[in-house]
């Protein structure tokens, strides 16, 4: 069985000329949506990786690149091997790699696999907790149409193969120790062609309904892993605060402790009252468990305070507790249980799930809330109930890498919760809603302007939709 697949890949790699010409705007979808997942100079194992094309592509820092045909192998040598990409032959069932990479490609290769379960329990050895899997397969509908293809001469003669929906993979995935980030399916029209593919493959193919029928399945995943013990981690509260000057010893009352230490530091934001007074003074004479921070912002906006705050965080894990105190702070060992036991990567708190104080939300505020929140789920291809609550949680760690990730953005969010969160779907990160109980404010006044930051957050949805949803098929 295994030779005769070397055989029929090694036949495809003599003989593929007029398919592969053919085929060219197919693979080069592959490549863009797949560089809109992985950054560049990272390092990237692919199985299957035949004449290395899409390896070379993602630009990696390290690649390996592991064919079980020769002819593609030496092939791939051929075209593409330098110093950091390496090319050899080998058998994802049978072959041990002892590295581990930032992320594993297997492109269209589940479909010639004798045990696929456990190809993905062994592919786990070459994973760390930040590792990303990402895997394309034939959306079942299309299979017919390979046919036609093959008859045609348009797509070369298949052997034997498994036929997976995106839920046989991601049982799979499941049973071998891997959790899903996103799954979509993609190229409803598979060829480069000025404004028909464009309408077709990102806007047409994301409608309810015409979504599922992409020719490719596209799955990214992560190890399911503890991350550590709550009790080896550190957490830093950050708590913007601007107009807060009664909310601030309630504050350091109620903070928990998070771990094996736990900082507040508090950023006081152009305050109208004596909030940055009181700041200072809270901090003099405290006495608690927890060390305490502070400083002035200095620009403007909630994102500025908060990306002043996490810079001078020490904590393993950070976190944003807002000012006002409307989403409790007892909350915050449910978001910090779920970071550390690797339940999600990114906590986002919901306040849309218990039933909220009377005067917590306005009714055009909840609105506001369900809408943005729905078309966030869309844009990031994960659920996400509630975008606006100022409960946030991520690892240091993976913050600083997020900063990085939406430097191109430029500064286009004075919130914060787009940056946070389209920043951890660039770096796909498991984002999970940690459902909090929103309280009527006891000091001061809302900061929100229901309708000129409702104009602000509606072109950052806009975008996000650009910049991530659509971001695969982006012309390069």
């Amino acid at each position: 069985m295994l030779e005769s697949k070397i055989k029929h890949f090694d036949w495809i790699a003599a003989n593929d000329k007029k398919a592969r010409r053919i085929q060219k705007s197919f693979h080069l979808q592959i490549k863009r949506l797949l560089a809109a997942r992985i950054q560049e100079n990272m390092a990237i194992l692919e199985w299957g990786c035949g004449r290395g094309d899409l390896l070379a592509s993602l630009k990696p820092s390290i690649g390996l690149g592991i064919d079980l045909s020769p002819e593609m192998v030496r092939q791939a040598k051929q075209r593409h091997e330098m110093d950091q990409l390496t090319f050899r032959q080998g058998d994802i069932l049978k072959d041990k790699i002892e590295s581990v990479f930032d992320h594993i490609v297997l492109d269209y290769l589940t479909g010639y696999i004798d045990d696929i379960q456990a190809c993905f329990e062994s592919i786990l050895e070459n994973a760390h907790p930040r590792t990303r899997l990402h895997i394309t397969s034939l959306n079942t509908p299309w299979r017919i149409i390979l046919k036609l293809g093959e008859i045609m001469g348009w797509v070369m003669k298949q052997p034997p193969s498994n036929w997976l929906s995106t839920q046989d993979l991601i049982n799979l995935l499941e049973l071998a120790g891997w959790e899903i980030v996103v799954s979509s399916s993609e190229q409803l029209f598979p060829f480069q062609m000025p404004f028909v593919a464009p309408i077709l493959n990102r806007f047409l193919a994301r409608l309810p309904l015409v979504r599922h029928f992409g020719i490719t399945i596209l799955i990214t995943a992560r190890p399911r892993r503890i991350l550590d013990k709550p009790e080896n981690l550190s957490c830093s509260v950050v708590v913007p605060a601007r107009n807060e000057a009664g909310n601030i010893r309630p504050a350091l009352e109620r903070i928990p402790s998070l771990g094996k230490e736990t900082e507040v530091i508090f950023i006081e934001g152009n305050s109208k009252d004596n909030t940055w007074e009181t700041i200072q003074k809270e901090a003099k004479y405290y006495t608690g468990p927890h060390k305490v921070k502070f400083a002035r912002q200095p620009g403007k906006g909630k994102w500025d305070a908060v990306h002043q705050g996490f810079s001078m965080a020490e904590g393993d894990v950070l976190v944003i507790q807002d000012g006002d105190l409307t989403a409790p702070p007892e909350d915050l060992p449910k978001f910090f249980e779920a970071i550390c036991s690797g339940k999600c990567e990114f906590a986002n708190g919901s306040r849309l799930v218990y039933p909220m104080e009377s005067k917590a939300m306005r009714f055009l505020n909840l609105l506001g809330n369900k809408f943005f929140a729905t078309t966030l789920s869309f844009i990031l291809s994960q659920n996400i109930k509630d975008s606006l609550c100022g409960t946030k949680m991520i690892l240091r760690e993976d913050y600083h890498r997020l900063l990085k990730r939406i430097d191109e953005f430029g500064d286009f969010d004075p919130f914060g919760d787009f940056n946070l969160l389209f920043g951890s779907s660039l770096l796909n990160l498991k984002i999970r809603d940690i459902p909090v109980r929103y309280k009527d404010r006891l000091y001061g006044d809302t900061n929100i302007s229901r309708f000129s930051h409702g104009w602000i957050l509606l072109k950052m949805a806009w975008f996000g939709l650009r910049k991530i949803k659509l971001r695969g098929y982006a012309d390069k």
